[in-house]
């Protein structure tokens, strides 16, 4: 017993004893070692601690070798060189490495594999600190590959050597990647169709809702066309028609009637004003805008460009006209000639020798007076100007009145072949299609006329437009254009019964007066020449007897629709709330209101066209018997407008003109406006 404590306590002394010699010798070698062994050593640490950063400098100190006028052998020398230093050094620091150092160095040699070996094996930085000693799930195999015992055994496998099952488990695992990739491969290629899929469907879809859109516009176009056409046939109809509805009526060749109309399109812009004019104006731009629209819709639909183009050249004309007119109120008239380069004595000569010529003939002129500006020299450009402006209001007319003998032409032969007849005299004119009978020496006289005109017109044509203005200019001064002061003693009798003496104008104007004072009404002048000539006539004899049936006749004039029976236009509205009585306000609240309540009522009713102005139109209200919440509200004016009524609520009504009640007359308008009256409940 302490033969073997004898032994133990001399074996730790032995160890003790050669441990000491070994510290002893590391500390020597430490002391025999030269001043350049020592950063060696350290960096022999450094190396083996950071392994990846040693290699990343040594790639990036082979980057920086310069090949700039080195050849490739050259080039690869000199990495060579380079690695062979690097591995001499490395060498080195073995050599000189302490056993703790190297102990260290391969310890992290070795976690440096087992790192990269399982992060080839997928596993995260969560996991990655895991050993088979340490891990949270107690499991000493942990690292090691895991067998499938049973499954080798199902296969057949389980006698098969481990390198053979390594060789096998590789070809699978590589053989799942390919499928893996290829599974890949093709989900991309599904997501890449299913996207261009996608594309396409949306492309069409734009498509789709591009062309649903372009008709929707179509089709708003047309409706707001034909909303213009049905109101332009309904002011006609009720005899209140606007220029803009003559003229584009005109034009319209859908009316299945054959209602001659026996005046030109030029003759609806007379008696306008300034202001009708600028409406018309803008009334012919909406109108041609929403025809071209048309016309670019339906194939069907024809657009005249022309007619609308010479309407609006003769509205522009005429509303210079007025212009000037108006302004002369104001200024100067001298200024105004200067301005438009026509002398006022000269207009009227002009506007004669533009009169009653062809298109044709206006079109010759018009090339003749351009030609003159361009090409010579020492002229009045201004009053040039001025009259081609001038030339283009008469060759419009021009161009209206042959498109209107064309349509008289066109529609008398269309009349013609409805009732049956097919001989038709050889020459037509709006004046005899406007009369009933003619005879052929009238004919022959016109036809005379005519053509004296149509020959004075053409030798005026030979004339230069300078002799024309200088013969105007003598005329002027002659003092042709003043009329001469006549004495009415020197006149014949008949024309001094015809003529009005001042006095005797004023003392009849004095009886007018104080006979409209007496009546309330005017009569007019008509009226009392006829009564005088029936008075003139004396009384009946036995031998005479009174004539006045009238035979109906065929003929439908325009004025005849503007004094017909029919119903007045009007404008209503139906005012309604809510009524927050005490049973409202107990059960409803803003959010949830109660029913709505009709609390009044705005009648505005037109009466533009009464024959007798004089006359308020009155109303009527009477409670309807088969029930009585309810009340028909009858309005009457007198002719030619029919009576109209409503159905209105049978409440009591409110008088006060301080809760809204109207009841007048004016400007062609009869308003009603009143509301019901409200009760408050009172103990």
């Amino acid at each position: 017993m302490g033969h073997s404590k004898h032994k133990k306590h001399h074996s730790r002394h032995h160890r003790s004893k050669d441990k000491t010699d070994d510290d002893s010798k590391d500390r020597s070698r430490d002391r025999r070692q030269s001043p350049s062994s020592s950063p060696s050593s350290s960096s022999s640490s450094s190396s083996s601690n950071d392994s990846s950063t040693a290699t990343d400098e040594e790639e990036y100190r082979e980057k920086q070798i310069t090949n700039k006028g080195k050849t490739m052998e050259q080039i690869e020398e000199e990495r060579q060189a380079m690695r062979a230093e690097k591995k001499r050094q490395r060498d080195l620091r073995k050599v000189y490495e302490t056993s703790h150092e190297k102990r260290q160095r391969r310890l992290a040699k070795k976690m440096e594999k087992e790192r990269k070996k399982k992060a080839a094996l997928g596993w995260d930085a969560e996991h990655m600190g895991m050993t088979n000693a340490n891990n949270p799930y107690g499991d000493e195999k942990l690292l090691d590959t895991f067998v499938w015992t049973k499954k080798l055994e199902k296969k057949g496998l389980s006698d098969v050597p481990a390198e053979r099952l390594k060789i096998l488990t590789a070809q699978r695992v590589e053989e799942n990647k390919t499928e893996l990739e290829k599974l890949k491969k093709q989900r991309l290629e599904r997501e890449h169709q299913k996207e261009a899929m996608e594309k396409e469907k949306e492309f069409l879809q734009r498509v789709k809702e591009a062309e649903y859109y372009r008709e929707w516009g179509k089709q708003e176009d047309s409706f707001h066309y034909n909303q213009v056409r049905l109101r332009s046939k309904i002011r006609i109809a009720d005899g209140r028609a606007k220029p803009i509805d003559l003229l584009a009526h005109y034009i319209n060749d859908d009316d299945d009637d054959l209602a001659v109309e026996m005046h030109e399109p030029s003759t609806y812009l007379n008696g306008l004003t300034i202001r009708d004019l600028e409406d018309l104006l803008a009334d012919i731009k909406v109108y041609t805008e929403l025809e071209q629209q048309q016309k670019s819709g339906t194939i069907s639909h024809s657009y005249d460009a022309q007619y609308w183009q010479d309407i609006t050249t003769i509205t522009e004309d005429e509303l210079a006209k007025l212009k000037k007119l108006s302004s002369q109120l104001y200024h100067d008239q001298r200024i105004d000639d200067r301005r438009e380069g026509i002398n006022t004595a000269v207009f009227q000569d002009v506007t004669e020798t533009f009169k009653n010529k062809t298109p044709q003939q206006l079109e010759q002129l018009e090339q003749r007076i351009r030609s003159k500006i361009e090409n010579e020299k020492g002229i009045d450009i201004g009053y040039w100007e001025s009259l081609l402006s001038q030339l283009q209001a008469h060759m419009a007319r021009a161009r209206l009145r042959d498109r209107h003998q064309l349509t008289l032409k066109r529609k008398l032969q269309k009349i013609k072949q409805e009732q049956g007849i097919f001989h038709a005299p050889t020459s037509i004119s709006s004046k005899s299609s406007s009369r009933s009978t003619i005879s052929k020496k009238k004919d022959n006289e016109n036809n005379n006329n005519n053509n004296n005109q149509l020959n004075s017109f053409n030798d005026n044509e030979l004339e230069s437009n300078e002799d024309l203005e200088n013969k105007c200019l003598r005329e002027y001064e002659q003092g042709r254009y003043s009329p001469v002061l006549v004495s009415i003693n020197d006149l014949d009798l008949e024309i001094q019964k015809r003529c009005t003496d001042e006095t005797d104008d004023w003392e009849k104007l004095k009886q007018q007066r104080e006979s409209v004072i007496k009546s309330g009404s005017v009569k007019p002048d008509v009226e009392d020449a006829f009564e005088a000539f029936a008075r003139s006539m004396g009384s009946l004899t036995a031998d005479d007897s009174i004539i006045n049936t009238v035979v109906p006749m065929d003929v439908q004039y325009l004025w005849s629709d503007k004094y017909r029976p029919r119903k007045p236009r009007v404008f209503n509205k139906v005012h309604t709330g809510y009524d927050w009585n005490q049973y409202n306000k107990k059960h409803y609240d803003t959010d949830n209101p109660p029913p709505k309540t009709v609390q009044g009522y705005k009648f505005n009713i037109f009466y533009p066209d009464l024959i007798d102005k004089t006359k308020t139109p009155s109303y009527s209200l009477t409670v309807c018997e088969d029930n009585r919440d309810f009340s028909i509200l009858k309005f009457h004016a007198g002719p030619p407008y029919e009576d109209i009524a409503f159905k209105i609520v049978s409440k009591e009504w409110d008088y006060s003109y301080k809760h809204g009640f109207r009841c007048h007359f004016q400007n062609g308008i009869f308003q009603l406006w009143f509301h019901f009256r409200k009760w408050k409940y009172r103990r």
